[in-house]
């Protein structure tokens, strides 16, 4: 099975929260769009120039708009870049700048951006309930981790958390008998998520099963040696599992979030109590599930309506 590129963003030298940032972005690149390490590294070297010029100018990730964006390729452009060069850094901070907004790690300026640059963005990988049923029901719960491993499928379908969240989820923070947990998001804002009595149940189990690994942190989901697991650790079970449930499409954690927030919508949920789940700072963000719900529904008219394709 291939494994993620090794992370080559410096934790040091890069204030403002961009170092971070940048090593999130290098593991959506690399798991979620499964881009080729060559691409992932191109991706990466344009946006560490556009870092160290952002650094320089005291620019946070969170402050980026459309003056900025136009400065900086203009700069560019004064340095005698080819333009190739440009389109092609051009192309790097559309994708930078969608991941920002799909994040909901942007204010409104950089949402401004995006649509002055008339930008597309592609809907999210979906996972269709019976799917999510399938991937659920993947690991062999006969075994201590794979009773972990359905806990934190059901988790994370149940409550939209970010890969980020799960694998900073402290077992103090869940809250069996009310049914909820409390999730720290960008920003280290926190937030109560509710879950229903399946994540519960399989939560349950696994804590029954927890201590006897001699946990070395309070994190909630840990390994063989009682380390947490990292969002790597995540992203390589969800793969193996869909494999095993026999499910084509590309798999990633980040897809759980997408799933758990469209199928929301689909049974009834109303827009602000998703936005409020998933975290995000701006509705803009959420309603991208908007756009995926009425695909959606227009593709179950056009499959069940007698007169949908008469012409």
């Amino acid at each position: 099975m291939p494994r993620p590129p090794e992370i080559q963003v410096p934790d040091e030298g890069w204030p403002l929260g961009w170092a971070g940032t940048l090593r999130e972005f290098e593991v959506y690149l690399s798991s979620e769009r499964s881009l080729a390490k060559q691409t992932c590294s191109s991706y990466l070297s344009d946006l560490k120039i556009f870092t160290s010029w952002a650094c320089d100018k005291d620019i946070s990730p969170s402050e980026l708009n459309r003056d900025l964006i136009t400065e900086f390729l203009a700069d560019q452009q004064a340095k005698a870049k080819r333009s190739r060069s440009l389109a092609r850094m051009a192309s790097t901070l559309r994708q930078f700048l969608n991941y920002l907004r799909q994040e909901g790690g942007t204010e409104s300026g950089s949402e401004a951006v995006l649509k002055s640059q008339r930008l597309s963005f592609p809907l999210p990988k979906i996972l269709k309930e019976e799917e999510v049923e399938r991937l659920i029901n993947a690991p062999d719960t006969n075994s201590p981790f794979g009773i972990r491993d359905r806990a934190w499928i059901e988790l994370m379908y149940a409550s939209g958390m970010r890969v980020s969240e799960m694998s900073e989820l402290s077992a103090l923070s869940v809250f069996l008998d009310e049914g909820f947990l409390r999730a720290y998001g960008k920003g280290k804002k926190e937030r109560l998520i509710p879950f229903g009595e399946a994540a519960e149940h399989w939560i349950r189990k696994w804590l029954s099963i927890r201590p006897t690994l001699k946990p070395k942190t309070d994190k909630l989901f840990i390994g063989r040696r009682g380390e947490a697991l990292t969002r790597q650790h995540f992203w390589r079970l969800i793969k193996k599992y869909a494999i095993r449930a026999n499910i084509s499409s590309s798999v990633s954690p980040h897809v759980l979030r997408h799933a758990f927030a469209t199928h929301l919508l689909d049974h009834g949920a109303d827009l602000r109590s998703v936005q409020a789940m998933l975290g995000h700072a701006d509705i803009s963000t959420t309603q991208i599930y908007t756009h995926v719900h009425k695909r959606r529904l227009q593709d179950l008219y056009r499959q069940k309506h007698p007169r949908a394709q008469q012409y």
